[in-house]
């Protein structure tokens, strides 16, 4: 299994500033946020979209103040999307520990969800770059468009493989993009490389989101913190489903459950049962190695091998990825 620690090697010294960067940005001359933000500090996560940004920027030119600008600004806005999302989804847990939300409340984990949006907005406007400036906040509304259509699909029972990627690329591939596509920016690409680069990781993102997708139909909720099943009883139709429906004789059998809300134990692992049988998961697999191919067809110009290897390492971890 590819470990985080290879991919970071070659831009290790980097990543370490980085992450004094990003713990300088949370503070602020305010008590209570100052208590929240260092117990959000706690547990960071993988931190890929960072990793992403110093990555693209490398592998065009020399990380500088900008890139780090990106990068914490990237980081940030997902940590305040997340802490966001955990009022919406009432969870009680993030990252192996209490929840914002469950440790405070609604009310401190919206201002402090909207503090941090604020903050990285401000950090990415220190670029003085409007390109760089014109993704980032543009990010919102994709992010916001994703939610709807997908809320919109689960309403509607949308079993169309074309509608689960407009959600996806909004929802997740959206954030992705946008760090390695101001990565590029930040050192001066031009724009046949920025696109490449914009292009691979909306890529990542999308062979991200189906990697999620399929941990509700394999996984246990040790390893990921969710139970298997989680998205059914959502009433989402994730690409695993939406090809085992699209393949079967028995389609409506299942599309009468969905619709009716009946997520008993045993119609959840009928679900499964009838997805791994219609193989929805090797398709999925697949989507994920053919995206993977198209990947990595973008970065064969990239003349920096050692990076090139990373971001080609990057992509074949979140494919593999466990949890």
């Amino acid at each position: 299994m590819i470990s985080i620690e290879q991919i970071k090697e070659p831009i290790q010294k980097e990543y370490e500033e980085f992450k004094i960067k990003f713990r300088e940005a949370f503070q602020s001359n305010n008590e209570l946020i100052n208590v929240v933000n260092k117990y959000i500090l706690q547990k960071t996560g993988k931190q890929i979209r960072p990793l992403l940004t110093l990555l693209a920027a490398k592998s065009l030119g020399v990380i500088n103040e900008d890139t780090y600008r990106c990068a914490i600004a990237m980081e940030m806005l997902h940590t305040a999307s997340l802490i966001h999302d955990d009022v919406v989804d009432e969870s009680n847990e993030r990252r192996g520990q209490a929840s914002v939300n469950s440790k405070w409340n609604n009310k401190i984990s919206i201002l402090i969800g909207d503090y941090l949006l604020s903050q990285s907005l401000a950090i990415a406007n220190q670029t003085k770059n409007l390109k760089i400036l014109d993704k980032i906040t543009s990010l919102g509304k994709q992010l916001s468009e994703g939610e709807l259509i997908q809320m919109d699909n689960v309403k509607n029972i949308n079993c169309k493989e074309d509608r689960y990627f407009e959600v996806i690329k909004k929802k997740t591939a959206s954030l992705f993009e946008t760090c390695t596509y101001a990565g590029a920016v930040s050192v001066g690409a031009n724009s046949e490389e920025i696109e490449k680069l914009r292009k691979f990781g909306e890529i990542y993102g999308i062979c991200f989101q189906i990697k999620d997708d399929i941990f509700d139909y394999i996984s246990t909720e040790k390893k990921i913190g969710k139970p298997v099943g989680n998205d059914i009883r959502e009433g989402k139709i994730t690409l695993p489903l939406i090809y085992a429906l699209n393949q079967s004789e028995e389609k409506n059998t299942y599309l009468e459950i969905i619709k009716n809300k009946n997520f008993t134990k045993e119609n959840i692992e009928k679900i499964i049962d009838f997805v791994i049988k219609n193989k929805g998961i090797e398709y999925a697999k697949q989507k994920m190695k053919e995206y993977q191919e198209k990947a990595n067809l973008l970065l064969e110009t990239i003349e920096n091998q050692e990076i090139k290897h990373s971001l080609e390492l990057v992509l074949q971890h979140t494919i593999e990825r466990e949890a």
